[in-house]
């Protein structure tokens, strides 16, 4: 019965919105002296049907169906002379019941300014940016979420104690080197801007480089797949650090503890003439707050999903020569200081699915079946946790 409510929601939604999904590409101004400047309006919307096998009822263990936006966004991108940008994006979300481990009551919305960074662009080997942007420690958090191998990028990969989450305030000096074949990054930012919760101030040291050993990957951002347009083989590492950004016994506000993580990755893609493209994606990362969790009293952000943890996820494609049709596999495991009242928790999260590319990127249907399972399940000092499984449609639409 559950799979059959699945499939009609399904069907009810493609039919609904693919005669209204047209794909135009945004408008663009020109302004100041011979035209040099440009500005561009975008906008980018991946609704969601989302079906979870628990989460409501008495127990909780009833299944929960939900329509919404995973993303809703409104982007602003312009240019000056060549060496002068400027990227704007807003994002609104609303009344999210379903989330990475949870189901909730989603009496929560929000309207932000997800983006907003001037961008300095020298040559090729020397940009600067300053403002508000995507956090540079991983690939993973740098992939375009609108160019993804799987519905979404890892829901554990976060780094701890950054107020903005997958963003951050602060500069960055990047560039591409030796025919573009190597990038360097290196990043100022706020990372935990709570002067009370904090021992000290400080802010978050980021660097991070990449090697393209076939075509080069040289722009700021990644894509998760390139669709077969391109022969990529990328190999890629960060480091981060922040002193003194937490307490292990904050009642006494004693037991400073430092932040520092560090994340190694590989992408590859290969388009076989008649045979189809091949994507094969994986990474590690560790983030250590000294411990923190053992402490007498330790700050609370310390543990949770954003909390110490390390762990690493293998993704798999293969896209058909004369179909564009995307099949995707993924596979993820995570160890958490604390999650949920458990003490070393451990998570296995796997999924598949199939991307289909109506027009490219602009236009695309994804579906994907997913499995939680935790290494310790029961009810942990009033917090519930057991396995779950998670089905969710998307379709995504840029104009």
């Amino acid at each position: 019965m559950k799979m059959q409510k699945i499939k009609l929601l399904t069907a009810l939604t493609i039919a609904v919105l693919l005669p209204a999904a047209a794909v135009w590409a945004g408008p663009t101004w020109q302004f100041g002296p011979e035209d040099q400047g440009r500005l561009k309006l975008d906008y980018l919307g991946q609704f969601q049907l989302t079906v979870r096998d628990s989460g409501s009822g008495q127990d909780g263990d009833d299944t929960t169906e939900e329509f919404n936006f995973r993303r809703n966004r409104l982007a602003l991108i312009g240019d000056y002379g060549g060496h002068l940008g400027l990227y704007v994006q807003t994002e609104f979300w609303e009344d999210v019941n379903i989330s990475a481990l949870s189901v909730g009551d989603g009496d929560r919305s929000d309207f932000q300014l997800l983006d907003a960074v001037f961008r300095f662009h020298y040559n090729d080997p020397l940009h600067f940016w300053v403002g508000k942007f995507k956090q540079v420690l991983t690939r993973e958090n740098l992939e375009n979420c609108f160019a993804p191998l799987t519905l979404d990028r890892s829901l554990f990969i976060r780094t701890p104690l950054s107020d903005a989450g997958t963003r951050d305030k602060g500069v960055e000096l990047w560039g591409n080197l030796f025919e573009k074949h190597f990038q360097y990054r290196a990043a100022v930012m706020n990372g935990r801007n709570d002067s009370t919760s904090a021992p000290e101030s400080n802010f978050r040291y980021t660097v991070r480089g990449h090697v393209s050993l076939l075509n080069p990957e040289s722009s700021h951002g990644y894509r998760g797949t390139y669709l077969g347009k391109e022969k990529v083989l990328t190999i890629g590492a960060g480091y981060q650090l922040e002193k003194d950004v937490a307490y292990d016994n904050v009642s006494a506000g004693t037991g400073e503890v430092d932040y520092k993580g560090w994340s190694a990755d590989l992408f590859f893609e290969y388009p076989l003439e008649g045979i189809g493209t091949f994507t094969f994606s994986g990474a590690y990362s560790d983030y250590d707050l000294d411990d923190a969790y053992k402490g007498a009293d330790p700050d609370p952000d310390v543990i949770g999903l954003n909390g110490e943890k390390n762990g690493s996820y293998l993704k798999f494609g293969y896209m058909l020569p004369n179909l564009p049709l995307q099949l995707f596999a993924r596979w993820e495991e995570w160890s958490f200081a604390e999650l949920q009242n458990v003490v070393n928790q451990e998570i296995l999260w796997y999924a598949g699915g199939f991307n289909y590319y109506f027009w490219g990127q602009n236009l695309k249907l994804t579906m994907e079946l997913s499995r939680t399972d935790f290494d310790e399940e029961g009810t942990f000092d009033g917090v519930k946790t057991e396995d779950f499984t998670t089905f969710t449609t998307q379709l995504q639409v840029i104009f």
